[in-house]
């Protein structure tokens, strides 16, 4: 009980001495802050774009590609073929009508509202059980576009990042002019960042024939999965690749969640190290400047064991004190951020918002309190080493 009455008193001692050394306490918070701030954003970066990609997603819902395709835009499909899938069993119905919705999928050149520099945005030709299949797609501002025309809605994230979207524009692509008439919101969900058409308009604008790129199947029940699969791979009519939306766009959001994580783990791990060297000097000058009060406290009976961790909890509060600031800091900065990048697999721009997470946040602090306690080791151990007669004597 001694030794953690000695413990809280060094502790208390160290604290209230902290406003004396206001100047390199603040550095040392300033320096981890920046180090949380930047981890915090740009992991942000990809956890915004994994739930843009997995938003909408369901379940219950199918994704047909022709077999070995990897992404939409490697996938072509047959009238044949979309015919059999639709009458596949295990597929829901509505009003005896199968729920499966063939749809085209091109990329069209856009103007970056950032830079103005042009950019590959999604272009989707659907039919009308697009909406059954998709309930969460709503119009939001406008009309939906006719049937048979080239009107065209574009959906929320691509009308924030790309010009020339607005209600009442035209789009002009290759030979072919469309009219926007709408603007559509899908949950948050990949479709905001689309411009969609009616299939049978587009197909002959950009000359695809009778083909689709995919059929998105909505499922009697999300059990019923491996029955559909089953299904179309063991016909010998087909050969497609069958997978749930939601495995397919988490599977496209890899890529990009691997990238900004590696360029994460680079930049702070520089950061890091640079702000553990800030928080050694800010410990060594803490020590340096209490050598000869420590000394007396040791002198009077303080143990160098409860030195020792008194000075490594001072760094793991500086330490504390600068993940909370920089975490909050990010959270203000890039929470709902909106931006556009680059989905690798379809090269197409993919608009989604910076999303930090209370997880991103806490893992960001405690890559801090890290930082403290490797900062606050080595001053800790010549706190509690340096001779009680040479420390008296300093100065």
């Amino acid at each position: 009980m001694n030794w953690f009455r000695q413990l809280a008193a060094l502790i208390g001692f160290n604290l209230r001495s902290l406003p004396a050394r206001r100047g390199s306490a603040a550095v040392a918070v300033v320096g981890v802050a920046g180090v949380v701030a930047v981890l915090v954003g740009v992991l942000s970066i990809g956890e915004g774009f994994r739930r843009v990609m997995t938003a909408a997603g369901s379940p219950d819902t199918a994704i047909i590609l022709r077999g070995g395709a990897d992404s939409e835009m490697t996938s072509v499909l047959t009238r044949d073929d979309v015919e059999l899938v639709r009458n596949a069993p295990a597929v829901a119905r509505a009003n005896g009508e199968p729920l499966a919705s063939p749809e085209l999928f091109v990329l069209v050149d856009l103007p970056k509202r950032s830079t103005g520099t042009e950019a590959n945005v999604p272009m989707r030709g659907v039919r009308k059980e697009a909406f059954a299949v998709r309930p969460e797609i709503k119009i939001t501002e406008g009309k939906m576009f006719a049937w048979g025309t080239n009107e065209v809605i574009v959906g929320h994230s691509a009308q924030t990042q790309f010009k020339n979207t607005e209600v009442g524009t035209v789009l002009k692509f290759g030979q072919t002019r469309w009219n926007v008439v709408g603007v559509f919101e899908g949950k948050g969900g990949i479709a905001e960042s689309e411009v969609w058409a009616d299939a049978a308009v587009l197909a002959p604008a950009y000359h695809r024939g009778s083909s689709y790129q995919t059929v998105l199947v909505k499922l009697a029940s999300g059990g019923s999965f491996q029955q559909f699969k089953d299904a179309l791979t063991s016909d010998p009519r087909l050969n497609v690749k069958v997978e749930r939306e939601t495995d397919y766009y988490a599977a496209q959001s890899r890529g990009m969640r691997g990238l900004v994580m590696g360029l994460a783990a680079i930049v702070c791990s520089l950061m890091g190290l640079a702000a553990i060297f800030g928080a050694l000097n800010t410990m060594y000058t803490a020590v340096s400047a209490r050598s000869r009060d420590i000394a007396t406290l040791e002198a009077l009976g303080f143990g160098g064991g409860a030195v020792m961790i008194s000075v490594m909890f001072e760094a793991l509060v500086l330490a504390l004190l600068g993940g909370i600031v920089g975490a909050a800091g990010a959270y203000l900065a890039f929470d709902g951020y909106r931006s556009a990048t680059m989905n690798w697999q379809t090269f197409s721009q993919v608009a989604f918002a910076f999303k930090v997470t209370p997880s991103l946040m806490i893992g960001a602090i405690l890559y801090a309190l890290f930082i403290g306690l490797v900062g606050g080791f080595f001053p800790a151990i010549r706190a509690a080493k340096t001779p009680v007669a040479l420390a008296l004597r300093d100065r």
